[in-house]
């Protein structure tokens, strides 16, 4: 008999992995206790912009022209109970308010609902990023609430999503890790993942501790490559070096590699700060906080970056912000997004709102979430009415829709000619030859 899948928690997450669970063949069941969100998820709708996705949900939610009907969902844990076999967490696990700790609130209350109603065998797996420790208590939890005891098992399988390209990730992974504890847990796993596995997907079995480090420590390397450039970019602008040539030398030692090698205003987004917070946070608690204390310089660099791209746009207009009027091009901490959950870029544009500055914001995708925070920015409809009469333009995230612009067409509606390049990512020398002062961080 095929397995059953459910899916607690419809977010980012939950309604990715539910809608790709149900392109891979199984009959899934989302749950979520939000009946708004539920509803909306059953009308083929999603809260947030993520491509592929919305089709790919209308592909197996009934009602739609063509679909499988293999999705549908539920608010009942009740209902997740007896129908599942196996049954993803994917709950948040947000930075708790003032602390560096992860919460785990949202992970122990869908662990606790679900609990009482299994009465027969299954097998729960954690996807949300939890420190590490939490998985060995959650599984004594379930094994205490449950009534079918033991014959409820946990296993937890890390997810490793990156925004823009979720739907991809999912259906064809890097790499799927999974921390088991029996090879009966193994075995469904390896059933749920049978078409990735096939397509050479490679399956990494592990113990509960090695599974929950993954992810942190995925997130804390990639954090690091970031903010490593970003020192560097530093020296180049001390030195008069060129940060994007330092890069591309470095990108051609294959033991470092080019990705994330492009220095900027820095990472923000839902995961890399808070996972690294949080994974500093777990390390003190377990005596090992010297191990990580580098973090604290990651975490430091990369938010230094934002302070900077400030400083040069006040220099930028002659030393104040008063009266000055700024365009930002951008508000999402990354493209293809329309998360501005700790975005670089709103808060440059805050800082300078709040210094006096006249901030106009545009950005292709989060203007709603972006009002939704700074209700007290100016926005606009798009980059051309961003950029009118601007003193100074900021490009700070690198939408496509940005490195199409045409500056010479762009220098007859602002009031001065300069641009701030954030990402290291426009053609500076089409924008000098247009008329305009172009400067990247980094760059001489």
């Amino acid at each position: 008999m095929a397995l059953k899948i459910t899916v607690i928690g419809t977010g980012y997450l939950g309604a990715t992995h539910a809608a790709a669970m149900a392109d891979m063949g199984f009959e899934v069941l989302g749950m979520d206790v939000v009946p708004e969100k539920v509803a909306a998820l059953s009308r083929g709708e999603i809260p947030i912009y993520e491509p592929g996705l919305e089709e790919l949900l209308r592909r197996h939610v009934a009602g739609f022209e063509g679909s499988t009907g293999r999705l549908r969902f539920t608010t009942s844990y009740e209902e997740v109970a007896a129908f599942g076999d196996v049954h993803f967490v994917c709950v948040n696990t947000p930075q708790k308010h003032g602390e560096y700790a992860c919460d785990m609130s949202y992970v122990d209350s869908a662990v606790a609902g679900l609990a009482p109603h299994l009465t027969r065998p299954a097998l729960v797996v954690g996807k949300s990023t939890v420190p590490v420790g939490s998985a060995a208590r959650l599984a004594e939890m379930l094994a205490e609430l449950a009534p079918a005891g033991r014959d409820a098992e946990l296993a937890w399988n890390p997810e490793f999503l990156r925004e823009g390209f979720a739907v991809e990730d999912t259906l064809h992974p890097d790499r799927i890790v999974t921390g088991v504890t029996s090879a009966h847990a193994e075995k469904l796993l390896r059933e749920v993942y049978a078409a990735p596995i096939a397509e050479g997907t490679p399956f990494i079995v592990t113990d509960f501790p090695t599974a929950e480090l993954v992810k942190s420590a995925a997130n804390s390397f990639l954090a690091t490559k970031i903010s490593f450039i970003n020192a560097m970019a530093e020296v180049c602008e001390a030195a008069g070096g060129d940060v994007v040539r330092l890069a591309e030398a470095l990108g051609h030692d294959d033991r470092i590699g080019r990705k994330f090698l492009r220095a900027g205003i820095g990472f923000g987004g839902g995961c890399l700060p808070k996972d690294i917070r949080a994974f500093m946070a777990r390390a003190g608690e377990l005596g090992a906080d010297q191990a990580l204390t580098f973090l604290r310089e990651v975490d430091s660099i990369n938010m230094r970056r934002r302070g900077h791209m400030v400083e040069l746009a006040r220099e930028a207009v002659g030393g104040v912000f008063l009266g000055k009027r700024v365009a930002v091009l951008g508000a999402t901490f990354k493209p293809d997004s329309d998360d501005v959950r700790d975005s670089p870029a709103l808060n440059v544009a805050g800082q300078i709102h709040l210094q006096g500055g006249q901030v106009t914001v545009y950005d292709p995708r989060g203007m709603e979430n972006a009002r939704r925070v700074f209700p007290t920015l100016g926005y606009a409809e798009s980059a051309v009415d961003a950029i009118r009469g601007a003193d100074v333009v900021l490009h700070l995230t690198e939408w496509a829709e940005f490195r199409e612009l045409d500056p010479v067409a762009l220098g007859e509606v602002t009031a001065g000619r300069h641009i701030l390049d954030g990402r290291n990512a426009l053609d500076g020398e089409v924008w000098r030859r247009a008329g305009w002062t172009y400067r990247a961080l980094g760059r001489p």
